[in-house]
């Protein structure tokens, strides 16, 4: 029986760890061929390289700053070089630093903004340049629940997560007559993944003057389904998003919060 993504192309940035090595190897298990592209290059073809062992796809690893447009349409030329087109492009790359207002370098939020949404610009301005003339694809965005609700001593992750939203249903309309989907993901606090454990627990522990434990319960009483998101709640949705199943969205932006977001 053929899979829900049978032989697609899909390009991930920020694929190397995390979220996005996983929506890497969950894409492949649904059919796609995966280009991988990280500032990590090196964890990048790591990725590649285990993809191509574990499973029947082909997969590259590539090396990408989403902040240069040069290393950008490099990565875009590359995919087209290796497997012709593009099907799939999901804008996972990102960061996140947290700051009171007061104490924020001027530097780090423009850091953050930078990524989170000139990175996706790029990335989204080069894949509807790839998908144009195939007048067919699917852009996602890997956004968050904090581009829904501003969020505590964390300002420049959500404007530029709430700018990833309206820079997402901007694009859904520029394209929506060419047969190119647009939507973004909204996941909530993935509770488990190395960036909470390894570091964001250590980061609010401090702010907050409470232990570790005590933020991880913290966040999970915030949550009226009680737990976090996991890699697979978001990886459901993507695969959804990139399947015909949803050939009649566009400019959306889905919650996967456990109902901590119902906006």
């Amino acid at each position: 029986m053929p899979r829900i993504l049978e032989d697609r192309i899909a390009l991930v940035t920020g694929g190397a760890q995390g979220l996005g090595e996983a929506l890497c190897h969950r894409l492949a298990q649904e059919g796609c061929h995966v280009a991988i592209a990280d500032l990590n290059q090196e964890g990048a073809l790591k990725v590649a390289a285990d993809m191509q062992a574990q499973t029947d796809r082909r997969a590259i690893g590539l090396g990408l700053n989403v902040t240069d447009e040069a290393s950008v349409e490099a990565v875009f030329a590359a995919v087209a070089a290796e497997f012709g087109r593009l099907d799939i492009c999901v804008s996972n790359a990102g960061v996140l630093i947290a700051e009171a207002i007061w104490e924020f370098p001027a530097d780090k939020w423009k850091l953050v903004m930078d990524v989170n949404l000139y990175g996706f610009f790029l990335t989204a301005k080069h894949a509807a340049i790839a998908m144009l003339p195939q007048q067919k694809g699917v852009i996602i965005q890997i956004n968050s629940k904090s581009g829904k609700k501003g969020s505590f001593k964390n300002s420049a992750y959500a404007a530029s997560k709430f700018g990833g939203i309206g820079l997402t249903q901007s694009i859904a309309l520029d394209l929506a007559e060419s047969g190119i989907r647009v939507n973004a993901i909204c996941p909530g606090n993935l509770l488990d993944s190395p960036l909470w454990v390894n570091s964001l627990y250590k980061q609010y522990a401090k702010k907050l003057g409470i232990s570790e434990e005590a933020v991880r319960q913290r966040y999970v009483d915030q949550v009226p389904m009680k737990r976090g998101c996991t890699y697979d709640d978001v990886a459901n949705v993507l695969v959804f998003l990139a399947s015909d199943q949803s050939s009649y969205m566009t400019g959306q932006a889905i919650n996967v919060t456990g109902g901590q977001e119902m906006r």
